[in-house]
């Protein structure tokens, strides 16, 4: 996908986010978040939008922040007028949808030439930072709208995207929570857009390849439903697994993304 693409996704996925959770009401549980409720959903991805933005229209080295409260401070600082933490309730939504547009202008504005930091491997740290936010908001989208009781899923493209930057970006980045004693293997297989990742877990690390090969297992599915199981915010129930189970549940056991334990 290209740049202007993921960026008119994270406009996209924002107002549905904004959407559902005006209809859910900010009480209402996640259940795809366990604790949240859709508040704290709504306050935690305002507050990525503009830490994200930050980087882009201030580019700095990421510092050492401990806590959430320590983010919050840093990241006022860039745009006092958003930097309230937290809004009124009755503000809440629409101090989002002002993160999310400023994101959105941060990143269009930004130059294609742009240097700053990342953290996962992208052709630049604009395309990074683009495809970030547009999955970081579709997924939270997918998260308001179980909420609200009615989630709906990805076209295929998306979906492949987003399992490519999951699995060869977020996941080789990352420790497994669990190390292994024996390496564990599985086969991705989008069957609307016959793509293919082969996954390997080893010890505490994870290699990927896009490319066919022998797999402990194979689990198969459109790409939406893949790209919601590996963010563990469904069961298995609409993939086909060949092989053995234990690579798969492997994953859902050790893999997590966190933001100082939350999110």
């Amino acid at each position: 996908m290209r740049i202007a693409e993921h960026i008119a996704a994270i406009a996209d996925e924002g107002r549905r986010l904004a959407e559902a959770a005006r209809h859910a009401g900010l009480d209402a549980p996640v259940p795809t978040c366990p604790g949240w409720e859709a508040r704290e959903l709504v306050r935690h991805l305002g507050l990525i939008h503009l830490w994200a933005a930050s980087h882009v229209a201030f580019p700095h080295e990421q510092p050492a922040l401990a806590n959430e409260a320590a983010q919050r401070e840093f990241t006022g600082r860039f745009w006092p007028e958003l930097g309230v933490f937290w809004v009124d309730d009755d503000d809440l939504i629409d101090w989002y949808l002002r993160t999310n547009a400023n994101l959105v202008a941060s990143l269009e504005s930004a130059p294609s030439d742009l240097e700053a930091w990342t953290f996962l491997p992208a052709p630049n740290p604009l395309a990074m930072w683009a495809r970030r936010q547009a999955h970081e908001t579709a997924v939270h989208r997918y998260d308001a709208e179980a909420a609200e009781g009615a989630p709906s899923g990805f076209d295929t493209a998306f979906a492949c995207d987003g399992i490519d930057e999951i699995l060869r970006g977020m996941t080789t980045q990352r420790r497994l929570d669990v190390p292994l004693t024996d390496p564990q293997s599985m086969l991705v297989h989008a069957v609307d857009a016959n793509d293919r990742w082969l996954v390997t877990m080893s010890s505490d690390v994870v290699t990927v390849v896009r490319d066919d090969g022998r797999a402990d297992c194979t689990v198969e599915g459109t790409a939406s439903d893949l790209y919601l199981a590996l963010w563990n915010r469904t069961d298995d129930s609409q993939l086909r697994v060949k092989g053995t189970r234990e690579a798969l549940d492997t994953w859902h056991r050790t893999f997590r993304v966190r933001w100082y334990q939350r999110g």
